[in-house]
């Protein structure tokens, strides 16, 4: 699903990746750890082209990344890949249905199917009953799944997510956890996740382990 060829990233003189490659197989769950600075954001990205690397290739779904022009990549990144972030990045003047809706506006859905779609969504993450009110108004647990029902609104090919569980209670952590693998189940989902909360690392299909900008285990 996913193809990282010896990507390298300097930020000035500071080489941030240093060749690394990585390969991630359709529906699978895998997480990157590694202490801060070691590279994990960076490197997820440059996977979902929000930024790009120095030097080789980013491979999704068989689309050599580096092969499109600007407005080729946004299209795609839009419709082929979702992003969850730690600070939800919902828009504060829409409803969760609006937000939920957005990338599918933009892919140029008529607001009819996208408001269905995003409605289908929201009673897969269990937030059809707050559907209609805006990000001020719902609990941390609850943007974050929002912001799940959002990524998955042009049913991408691949998710990626950083840290989407750090700013959780213990309680709202293990739920959204728990979602992650049942929207797996549910729709076979790939999911390429940072985050330094153990638990769902290890309950991952594979915990990768970075360190210095290289993947050490």
């Amino acid at each position: 699903m996913i193809k990282l060829r010896n990507i390298k990233k300097s930020f000035g003189p500071l080489e941030v990746l240093h060749g690394v490659s990585l390969d991630v197989a359709k529906g699978e769950i895998v997480s990157i750890v590694g202490a801060s600075g070691a590279g994990k954001s960076t490197l997820l990205q440059i996977a979902g082209s929000l930024m790009l690397p120095d030097s080789g290739d980013v491979v999704v779904e068989g689309v050599s990344l580096s092969s499109l022009d600007d407005g080729a990549l946004s299209m795609f990144r839009n419709r082929r890949i979702g992003f969850i972030f730690q600070d939800y990045h919902l828009l504060a003047e829409f409803s969760a249905q609006e937000n939920v809706m957005m990338p599918m506006l933009i892919a140029g859905v008529g607001r009819r199917e996208a408001g269905a779609r995003a409605d289908e969504l929201l009673e897969m993450v269990s937030m059809s009953h707050r559907k209609g009110h805006k990000p001020a108004a719902l609990s941390g647990g609850e943007q974050q799944r929002v912001a799940i029902a959002r990524a998955l609104a042009n049913s991408p090919a691949i998710v990626l997510a950083d840290e989407p569980t750090g700013n959780l209670d213990s309680r709202t952590r293990d739920e959204i956890q728990n979602l992650f693998f049942e929207l797996r189940e549910r729709t076979g989902q790939t999911l390429l996740i940072v985050t330094h909360d153990e638990a769902l690392a290890l309950r991952s299909d594979r915990k990768i382990v970075m360190q210095d900008g290289t993947i050490v285990r």
